[in-house]
């Protein structure tokens, strides 16, 4: 493969992943995602932490370049 579709292929996906990383956290604050057995608390910090994280990937890649 050449370089520059290499290149493609890895920012679509890290795109990719950005994205749905952002819609899990919401959905886990908003209570959209609810897990069996364990309770709701545990769940929105989950989602907190899973938005955070992606929120300082994003932050990171910028200053990277």
């Amino acid at each position: 493969m050449s370089d520059k579709l290499n290149n493609l292929l890895r920012v679509t996906s890290w795109i990719a992943g950005t994205i749905v990383s952002l819609m899990v956290g919401f959905a886990m604050i908003n209570k959209y995602i609810i897990i069996p057995n364990i309770p709701l608390l545990p769940v929105i910090i989950a989602g907190w932490v899973v938005i955070v994280t992606t929120v300082l990937n994003i932050i990171l890649v910028i200053f990277k370049k």
